[in-house]
């Protein structure tokens, strides 16, 4: 078998690609083949072979070039284009999850209100349909405030509420259940009968006609719907922090390295070429320096939110507040008819109207003949069924945001995945073509950028150091009415986007000369992967008037 001369072959090679080299160095036909393909504008701007005197001001090098200046513009308004919309479509599935979480508990809610309204109506065309006609407009007013203090709107009290339903509801079942003859004695559209109201009405929580109920049901309602409201805020929060990062524009010197980082290479026909990855955590980091300011309140915003999820869903309190209401107003009357003796001579006493109503009938009624509405648990309230509606609404939720805490601090590192040249023997570094990046690669956050060989950062994003400032005013505000909350980790880690700009191998740093990795997250935070996969009860006291997202 004949020996192969393996150096004449690799010699043979060498002459060839270098002969195929040469020929598409006098050419520009997969410039302008990318320039088509990418819609980076009109072809007519790429010259058919390179040149040696091109005045351009970014992509400049001694050699011929493929570009010119008219083409440095357009490759300018191409990386804006294409880096906003990935930017935004990283954003849209966080913001998509958040509005879409909103939305859901929001409707659930508005089920729940509506079953609870309609259960409680059946009581009084049912049980006491004599006060069904008088009672349906305040029934309606109670839940039509209880929605509308969940969802923020408006100057609504719980507690005013149920009491002002109580209010109404006493005149009603003092005059027809517990004395039924009154309401045949007193014409209802007489001055006496409106009299008798409006005292009853002013007298009620004095004459405490109802025991206990009204402010136990006010106690439970105003517990579990603050809580279910300051998670309604918090949603709505997130939603305003996602659509205004959307709008943050990129610097002229972001967009100067951007077009260095993908398009220069184009210049001298190397149009297949990916950056490096150290060199493209670089030009990221730079140009969203001020976004990654956002971590750390972002991070425990999502801790919030979760924490948040779990009170207003772990314990059931707001399924069984709501479901819990028929019962204790059907409890509150029977406690009126129960006492109603002492109930009257009461209202004699104050108002002075029972005793003058010749055909009043006082009925009582003994303990043992009262039936007691069924205990407040899962298993007896009317609607059972839709108990845990919330839980699994906001644990599959709080699956989700979990991935997204470090959303803010990975973005660069995932909008460079398409870019980085990873497995293959050479990258490009900006300037030329190399084995490795040796330029230090910086950390996180604005600070960090002043050792940034790439982009010069002149300052923070005002629009977004605003952003920052209101989500931390947030948090803070969450701390002060909810003690706790937002505090399940610890948050002396320390982490991209804060001001020390310190920078650690954790960060994606190395050493001069050394290759770079990229970080890789960990407890659940924003991976790549996860980027692109789109009880106690208790009172919220407010100690903090006027701010600037008011929490109750």
């Amino acid at each position: 078998m004949p020996r192969v001369n393996v150096s004449w072959i690799i010699t043979v090679l060498a002459v060839e690609l270098a002969t195929l080299s040469a020929a598409h160095a006098h050419s520009c036909h997969e410039v302008k083949t990318a320039f088509q393909v990418r819609q980076i504008g009109q072809l007519k701007w790429v010259p058919e072979t390179p040149a040696t005197d091109v005045d351009l001001s970014i992509c400049k090098h001694p050699g011929p070039s493929c570009c010119t200046r008219r083409m440095e513009e357009s490759y300018r308004a191409a990386v804006l284009r294409d880096t906003t919309q990935n930017i935004r479509s990283y954003s849209f599935e966080l913001k998509y999850l958040i509005s879409t979480h909103a939305v859901a508990f929001q409707d659930t809610f508005q089920s729940l209100i509506t079953f609870s309204q309609n259960h409680l109506t059946s009581l009084f065309e049912t049980t006491y349909s004599s006060l069904m006609s008088a009672i349906s407009p305040h029934i309606v007013c109670l839940f039509t405030d209880l929605s509308r203090f969940l969802q923020g709107t408006g100057n609504v009290s719980v507690e005013t509420a149920v009491h002002c339903f109580f209010d109404s509801l006493f005149p009603l079942v003092h005059t027809r259940i517990v004395n039924p003859g009154m309401a045949g004695s007193i014409s209802e559209d007489s001055s006496d009968a409106n009299q008798l109201g409006d005292c009853l009405r002013m007298t009620r929580q004095d004459v405490n006609p109802f025991g206990s109920h009204p402010k136990a049901m006010a106690d439970a309602l105003a517990s579990a719907l603050r809580a279910g409201r300051v998670l309604s805020l918090a949603l709505g929060v997130g939603l305003e922090v996602m659509n205004i990062t959307e709008t943050a524009e990129l610097s002229r010197e972001c967009t100067r390295a951007l077009v260095r980082m993908h398009y220069c290479s184009h210049c001298r026909g190397l149009t297949l070429i990916r950056a490096c990855s150290g060199y493209c955590l670089n030009v990221m980091r730079g140009c969203l320096a001020s976004l990654s300011e956002l971590h750390n309140p972002w991070r425990q915003y999502v801790t919030v939110l979760q924490d948040l999820t779990h009170i207003v869903a772990g314990a059931h309190n707001l399924e069984l507040a709501l479901l819990g209401i028929r019962g204790q107003v059907e409890e509150a009357i029977l406690y009126a008819q129960l006492h109603g003796p002492r109930l009257t001579a009461t209202v004699d006493k104050v108002c002075g109207h029972s005793s003058n109503a010749s055909s009043t009938t006082v009925r009582t009624f003994s303990p043992s003949s009262v039936t007691s509405p069924p205990a407040n648990s899962s298993q007896d309230v009317p609607g059972a069924d839709k108990i845990g509606m919330l839980a699994h609404l906001h644990r599959e939720f709080t699956g989700y945001i979990s991935r997204y805490k470090s959303f803010f601090s990975i973005l660069p590192e995932t909008l460079c995945e398409g870019e980085m040249g990873v497995d293959e023997l050479t990258c490009w570094s900006g300037d030329d073509v190399v084995q490795s990046y040796n330029a230090r690669v910086v950390g996180n956050g604005v600070h960090a950028q002043r050792q940034n060989p790439e982009v010069r950062v002149r300052g923070v994003d005002p629009l977004l150091m605003d952003v920052k400032n209101k989500l931390e005013l947030f948090n803070v505000e969450i701390q002060e009415v909810m003690p706790g909350v937002g505090h399940r980790e610890s948050w002396d880690e320390t982490g991209s986007g804060e001001i020390s700009g310190e920078c650690d191998d954790e960060d994606g740093c190395e050493g001069s000369g050394e290759s770079v990795e990229s970080p890789t997250p960990t407890e659940g935070d924003v991976s790549k992967n996860a980027v692109k996969v789109s009880k106690a009860s208790f009172f919220i006291i407010i100690l903090a008037l006027g701010l600037h997202w008011p929490l109750i």
